[in-house]
């Protein structure tokens, strides 16, 4: 058969050939191949180990719902729409947050979302608004069910970065920020307004000898309390010191020997690992 054979379309001829090359080649065709593809990638040194974290956290945002990263309804800050001015003034600023979701007499009753800074307009304008219902803008309402990866690009094509999610039969169950499912992907996102961790709170001792050691210590502050000398250049965390060294994102109760310390992951997820068990060999 010529190469010209009119008979195939050569975009028929392209999709056989890239299929054979697929095959050939042992290209991905699931995700857990693809995952473990790329943690291949980061044991040979292509990638460094956070980028597998969020290489991994995007894959793993299609399989999370809203329900599993939104902020429940009892730890909700929310206003209610007849607060005096300067009450609310003071409930943002006492907050720290930039949006609120703005409630009527009952609490299921959302009338909006109030941002801070129109909040402030409102208050300094000569003639401005009598009540706070002027300021609200639409509130976006989602189930808990709804995948975070969509609400992600509806975050994107409605440039909104709040969402009040709703239960099955109405009411508020709590509420998602564009932050909180970014966190999905990048890990804790920390602003100005959050507290400063305490170095001493990352690595606490244990009453059998061993020490609980949060995976995102720094490794100066490892070195510093246990007198070790891990490089601190190549990797800014234990976490992603250990993470490298295994050579894939670890599960919960794997173990690893680096010097004198034998490090077993006590927390972990499909994103990144949380804690390390510690113990001092000699």
């Amino acid at each position: 058969m010529s190469e010209d054979d009119s008979s195939h379309h050569p975009n028929e001829r392209r999709s056989w050939l890239e299929r054979i090359s697929s095959a050939l080649t042992g290209e991905p065709t699931t995700r857990e191949d693809l995952v473990e593809l790329l943690r291949d990638a980061q044991a040979d040194g292509l990638i460094e180990a956070d980028t597998l974290m969020m290489m991994e956290g995007a894959i793993a945002v299609s399989d999370l719902s809203v329900g599993d990263v939104m902020i429940p309804r009892s730890q909700m800050i929310a206003l209610p729409a007849d607060a005096k001015f300067l009450d609310l003034m003071k409930q943002v600023v006492e907050s720290g947050h930039s949006r609120f979701p703005v409630h009527g007499e009952d609490k299921d009753e959302i009338l909006g979302i109030l941002l801070a800074k129109d909040l402030l307009r409102g208050v300094v304008a000569d003639n401005g608004p009598g009540t706070i219902h002027a300021l609200l803008r639409p509130a976006v309402l989602v189930p808990e069910s709804k995948r975070l990866d969509v609400l992600l690009r509806e975050f994107r094509q409605l440039r909104n970065h709040m969402a009040i999610v709703i239960d099955e039969h109405g009411g508020v169950a709590g509420l998602v920020t564009i932050e909180d499912v970014l966190e999905q992907i990048v890990g804790d996102i920390d602003d100005e307004h959050d507290d400063a961790e305490d170095p001493d709170a990352l690595i606490a001792a244990q009453a059998d000898g061993q020490y609980m050691v949060d995976a995102l210590t720094p490794i100066s502050d490892f070195n510093e309390r246990f007198s070790a000398d891990f490089d601190e250049d190549e990797y800014d965390t234990i976490g992603g010191l250990v993470t490298a060294a295994i050579g894939h994102l670890p599960e919960a109760g794997e173990e690893l020997t680096l010097g004198r310390f034998v490090f077993r992951v006590s927390g972990a997820d499909a994103r990144r690992v949380h804690a390390f068990h510690v113990g001092v060999l000699g």
